[in-house]
């Protein structure tokens, strides 16, 4: 299928459902990749919901795209662009909405799926507008609470899902920053499943599996 133009770029897969509202899966990829990469999951995953690949905003030469900016110098070292960041968490739930009424979307029933930098915004905007999101899939990432909006732990979380998971030797985001996410996550009440894998900052066919059956449960 086609898709409808939208505000930001996205590949689609249909849904299996005929009539009737649909539930939805959006993918949001990692800092320097695009919309294709985690596309390539699509055929595998459950049928009933739309797939929603979406490309980052932010161009990066060559043919790379990132939410935000990554910054690097001899002061500060590594450090990541917080303005940039917060607005695409709000580009990322104006395109939500846009697309829930471009495709009959069930508004009760989306998962966000991210990778890396993905998956970081994936939590911003879940934590931020809980009552969009049903469920996240969080892949390779982390909690930055400098991206959720303010007020954020008075949100209701009752109906919130996530899956975590991170590889043991992840050289990108270090293991113990996703180590602190359950925790975290508890605290606000929140349902939360977390994994690791004996690999780098990607994801192993294990891992595949074992998120893919979490989803199928909790869709």
């Amino acid at each position: 299928m086609s898709p409808t133009p939208l505000s930001l770029e996205y590949l689609i897969r249909p849904s299996s459902v005929e009539s009737g509202k649909k539930p939805a899966i959006f993918m949001f990829h990692g800092y320097g990749s695009n919309e294709e990469d985690l596309f390539s999951f699509a055929s595998e995953l459950p049928e009933e919901p739309l797939v929603i690949s979406v490309r980052a905003p932010y161009h990066l030469d060559p043919f790379g795209y990132a939410w935000y900016a990554i910054n690097f110098d001899a002061t500060h070292g590594k450090w990541n662009d917080v303005e940039q960041a917060s607005e695409s968490r709000e580009k990322i739930v104006a395109f939500i909405d846009e697309a829930i009424e471009a495709y009959d979307i069930d508004p009760k029933n989306i998962t966000l799926l991210g990778f890396s930098q993905g998956s970081i915004l994936s939590y911003a905007v879940a934590l931020s507008y809980p009552e969009k999101v049903k469920n996240v899939v969080a892949l390779s990432g982390y909690i930055d609470e400098k991206i959720i909006k303010q007020g954020y732990v008075n949100n209701d979380f009752n109906h919130l899902h996530i899956y975590a998971s991170h590889g043991q030797v992840d050289q990108v985001i270090p293991l113990e920053w996703a180590q602190r996410t359950p925790d975290f996550l508890k605290e606000l009440s929140i349902d939360i499943t977390y994994e690791e894998f004996p690999i780098g900052h990607g994801v192993s066919q294990q891992n595949f599996y074992s998120f893919r059956k979490w989803l199928v449960e909790h869709l």
